[in-house]
């Protein structure tokens, strides 16, 4: 075949897109990567002004009043064992970084999935570039990544981003789309519009599903602390990664332990508030 026809240069042509964006869209990348460091760092800033020990307890308290005392236990003996190891900085930078990958699914993931719920020309769009963005190799979200945002936790919410908001847009599609026909039949004869139906019939039903997507989008974030810090992003990935390029198997262990324990106490409360949104519209 490759004496037949001539090999396309799919490459080349990357790299030219690449790099016309880049010099067009400079400002806007740079205002977004300024946007988006300033929140993580206000997030961090914030996290870290309250004592260990208080925000500690805070969590346990919380997790005791979503899910139950033995989780809030886990919590409690968790995150004083990440403190003592004195992973405790970097742990916050792994949260903030998670989180703000997260709320930016959520801004941008939630209103798609409406979208490509209520018009099925828009759910064949968004269907195919979600199989595109959920097979394609987490690596390689970090070229472009460095590419328009430089070296930094940046690049690491982009790639998190582009990685863990699949989940939520297609759970928000399923769950709107899981609403019983009868009581759409049912708003539609009362006269409800279009928005009225969204709001309070759709959506309420379908939030234990989309907080389904949105746990699943918290787990995979997670995943993609230890990539991201290949871009400079701090955080538990960055002790992780560490350890792998030094062979320490001891600080990697620890490392990822505390990496589990976050993401153990985030799915146990994500689920539990899922169950609790069931439990108040059934």
């Amino acid at each position: 075949m490759e004496g037949i026809l001539p090999k396309l240069p799919l490459a080349s042509w990357i790299d030219v897109l690449v790099d016309w964006m880049t010099a067009t869209f400079g400002g806007l990348f740079d205002g977004i990567s300024a946007g988006v460091d300033f929140f993580v760092e206000g997030i961090v800033a914030g996290l870290g002004f309250i004592p260990s020990i208080l925000l500690i307890i805070l969590v346990s308290l919380l997790a005791w009043k979503v899910c139950n005392w033995r989780i809030a236990l886990f919590a409690l003996l968790g995150l004083f064992l990440i403190d003592n190891l004195g992973y405790w900085e970097d742990m916050l930078e792994t949260v903030a970084l998670v989180l703000t990958a997260v709320l930016i699914s959520i801004v941008i993931g939630i209103p798609v999935g409406i979208w490509a719920s209520q018009s099925e020309r828009a759910r064949q769009v968004v269907t195919p570039i979600l199989d595109f963005m959920q097979t394609m190799p987490a690596f390689v979200y970090l070229l472009p990544a460095i590419f328009f945002f430089s070296i930094g936790v940046v690049p690491g919410v982009v790639a998190s981003v582009i990685f863990a908001m699949p989940p939520t847009i297609r759970l928000t599609i399923l769950g709107i789309q899981q609403v019983p026909a009868d009581l759409i039949e049912a708003t539609e004869a009362f006269g409800s519009t279009t928005k009225q139906k969204l709001l309070k019939v759709q959506l309420p039903l379908a939030m234990p599903t989309i907080m389904a997507g949105i746990n699943q989008s918290i787990m995979l974030a997670l995943s993609m602390v230890v990539i991201a810090s290949m871009v400079g992003a701090p955080g538990l990935g960055t002790e992780v990664y560490r350890a792998v390029t030094q062979i320490k198997t001891g600080v990697g262990f620890e490392a990822g332990l505390a990496i589990v324990v976050i993401a153990i106490i985030l799915d146990r409360i994500t689920q539990n508030i899922g169950k609790k949104k069931q439990g108040g519209t059934a």
